[in-house]
This record gives C-alpha cells, structure tokens and sequence, in this order.
C-alpha cells in the first residue's frame, strides 16, 4: 500500500458515491464526497485534493463542465472521468479537456477503478519527483552572486531560455560559460531532453565531422560499424559546443549548413537526417579578430551570435566574492564531512586583493585547498598564496624581469602555470585561456611534450 493520498469523489447517485469512496478508502487513501458539481467546487482549493473522481452525467452541471471549473482552481489536479459503457466519444471529450483518464461503468468496474486510480497517482509521485529534481539541478546549475553584473546575465539567460535561438557565450576561462549553457538548458522547454556537450578543442581534426555528424559503416578505416553524431545524439535537446573557436574551418563550413537547413548529413551517407536540436556555443576567444585573421567563418559567426551572452570576469564583481567563498565552503563541507565556518577578515583581504586570472575557477581550487587544510574553524590568509601574479594582475618583478623577450616570458609563465597546477595540463591551459591543443604545441616547441600528455584529465 502506498502513501495515503486525498480524494474527492463526486457523483449525485449515494449507492454508487458510497461504494466508490469504500472502494478507494480499502487502497488506504483518505475519501471526501460532493453530491453534485457545485457542491464540488466548493470544496476545492489549490493543493487540497491529490485526484478528483467523478461521474459523468450529473444534474446541474456535468462531468465535463465540473472538469474544466475545477482545473481553473487547480490546474495541477488530475481529473478521472466515470462514464456510461460505451460512451467513448464523451470520454473521449473530456480526455482533450484535461482529464487524466476515464473509466466505463460495467461489470469489472471495482477492479478498473483501483488500477486507474493508483496509476494515476502513481503518474502524477513521478511528475512532482521530476520537478523537484529539476528544482535541485536548476539550483545546482545557476550563478551564485547578487552583483548587478551578475543580475543582468541571471535575468538574460532566464529570458533567452524561453526561445529555440542559437546563443554564444563569451567569457574568459573560469567564468562559468558550462554553467550558462546548462542553466540555460533547464530553464528551457528542452529541459527533459538531453544536454550534449562536445569539446572542439579536444576533438582531433580527422575525426570532427564523425563526431559531430556520424558516419556510415565502412565511410573510412576503422568505421566497423554506424554511429549516431552529437547532433543526432542530442536531438529534442540542446547541443553545447565548447571551445568553438577552435573549430577548423572545413568542419566550420559544415556546421554552418546544419544550422541553416537543420539536418546533417553522415559522413559517407546520401540521405539526410532531420535534427531538431538548440545549439549553444561557448568560446574564451575574440572571434571578431579571429575574422580578421582568416581563422573563423564570419557567416558562421553571425548565425551563432543570434543571441549573445557575455560573462564578467571576477575582478569585475569583486562583491560577489563573499558569497562565493560561502557557497564553495560549504560545497566542500558536504563533500568531506568538514567543519569550516568561514574565511576571517585577512583571509577575505588577501581575496579581494587578487587578480583572479583564473576567475571563479580558480577561487573555487583556492577555496578547496583551504578547506582541505583547514578542515574546522576558521580559514586564515596565510592559506591563500597566490604566487602567479601580484595584486595587479600583471607578474610581479620577481617573475619577470626587463630586457627577456615576449616569447621566454610566455614559455615561463605556461611553465609556472602546469607548476601550480601540479603539471595537469586541462587546468593548465583553462587558468592560461588556451586550448589543451595550444598547450601541447607550445610544450613541444619547448622539447617539453615526449610523454604523450602526462596530467590531462
């Protein structure tokens, strides 16, 4: 028996009322009854009742017509409709007017209202489960921080939502472009579909049009078998493409016809597929110049910058940072069992004095070291050692000095980056703003790149 549940039931007929609310009072649910519609909607308020059984043919006011007064008061209840055998265009009638289901009058009636009735209920456990998993993951996957810079992009991105557009966001490394693209997602009517998110940037050349397309059986060496594209993959939801400025210009081409004609094409395939899927693209790079320098499709360009949002790097909503620490305390808290109550007043000092290249990233590691060291109490400035950059921003004088060129200044800069990042190559290349690609052909012009990417995630 499951959970017990609240049920009107409505009928003018008192044999047949009593011997439904009997039936329904066995299966463990609490019964209330209405002798006619009226008396019904009397009754009724938001939230009272879990399910509204009813008979069809009343004096006063029908079935139907006690269906869609009731759904004006409580447009959540569902509604189950008690016919005469063989009425189904009635039934049917009902149903478009948002009845759950409709039961027939006849010999098994008993049995065919326990079942309805529970599955019933059991349809409408799972919808309010849904929601509210949705409620956690919308809460998981929304920006923390009140800034007004930070209250444009919530109110931006809850508007954009609502719309089936193509969006590009724009943003430096760390400032939470993954987090827009899925807040976006779940607030959107896509939000059951699937997220798919593709990194541009990691996919080798050869095989992006594969990836994000399909393939046939036997379109190449090594195609054993068929396979399904990101496209396909995302179909009924939304297609997140990372790092899109790293996009080689024939796959470019390719991508730009999708989302014009909203089919792709498998590699080695004739026929075309119809996909309908909202794309976003993220990218830490100005594509603008990239126009300029011949490396990204301007065409492209304009069909994925039909709605653009732009996220503020951290030294910008520097207000925001008390809230921040607070958030990742207890996220790290939770995660260890630990007990750390806050950060203290030099600690946030030495916080607010920093750059943040990084951005929220990186004061999301910075925080999670402190936590872990600290495990209870009080995290106190001396846990924050920002060795990279002084408070400016720019190196300080003991990194650099005048007269070494740009190039030895940048390959010392990436060295003491993979330093700090314990030689992880992913964090390396999102706290420097390049991609993991970039990264590895830098350290191989140093002679640095002979293990084959030790430190990738």
């Amino acid at each position: 028996m499951g959970e017990q549940r609240k049920i009107l039931v409505v009928d003018d007929n008192e044999l047949f009322r009593e011997s439904v609310c009997e039936t329904l009072r066995r299966l463990g649910h609490a019964i209330e009854s209405a002798v006619d519609g009226r008396s019904a909607l009397a009754q009724l308020t938001p939230g009272r009742y879990d399910l509204i059984v009813s008979d069809m043919k009343m004096p006063g006011m029908s079935g139907i017509e006690l269906l869609e007064q009731a759904k004006k008061i409580d447009p959540e209840v569902p509604f189950l409709i008690i016919t005469a055998y063989g009425a189904i265009e009635t039934a049917v009638e009902a149903m478009k007017k948002g009845a759950f289901d409709f039961i027939q009058k006849s010999d098994s009636l008993i049995r065919e209202l326990e079942m309805t009735v529970e599955r019933t209920l059991d349809y409408q456990q799972l919808k309010r489960e849904n929601r509210r998993l949705t409620q956690e993951l919308q809460k998981r996957w929304q920006f923390v921080g009140s800034s007004p810079a930070m209250h444009e992009v919530t109110l931006l991105i809850g508007s954009v939502a609502e719309s089936r557009s193509t969006v590009l966001i724009t943003g430096e490394s760390g400032t939470g472009k993954e987090l827009a693209a899925r807040s976006i997602h779940l607030k959107s009517k896509r939000s059951g579909g699937p997220f798919v998110k593709i990194n541009c940037a990691a996919l080798p050349e050869g095989l992006i049009e594969s990836e994000l397309f399909g393939h046939e059986k036997g379109a190449f060496t090594g195609a054993l078998r068929q396979k399904k594209g990101m496209f396909e993959n995302a179909s009924g939801g939304t297609l997140l493409l990372d790092e899109i400025g790293e996009m080689p210009l024939p796959a470019q081409a390719k991508l730009l016809r999708v989302l014009q004609e909203r089919e792709v094409h498998k590699v080695g395939g004739d026929e075309p597929i119809e996909v309908d899927v909202r794309v976003i693209a993220t990218t830490n790079r100005m594509l603008e110049q990239e126009i300029t320098d011949g490396q990204f499709r301007e065409d492209l360009y304009y069909r994925l910058n039909v709605i653009s949002v732009h996220l503020p790097p951290l030294r910008d909503r520097l207000e925001d940072l008390p809230e921040l620490a607070e958030f990742f305390i207890r996220k790290f808290n939770r995660e260890n069992g630990f007990g750390v109550e806050g950060i203290d007043q030099e600690g946030m000092t030495v916080l607010k004095r920093h750059s943040w290249p990084g951005n929220v990233r990186e004061l999301e590691n910075a925080i999670e070291r402190a936590v872990v060291l600290t495990k209870t109490g009080t995290i106190g400035k001396e846990l924050f050692n920002f060795k990279r950059t002084g408070t400016s921003g720019r190196p300080s004088g003991s990194d650099l000095e005048a007269g070494i060129t740009v190039a030895e200044a940048e390959k010392r800069l990436i060295y003491r980056t993979l330093e700090s990042c314990g030689q992880n190559r992913t964090k390396a290349a999102d706290m420097l703003g390049i991609s993991i690609r970039t990264l590895r052909n830098k350290l191989n012009e140093y002679g640095s790149d002979n293990d084959g990417g030790e430190g990738e995630e």
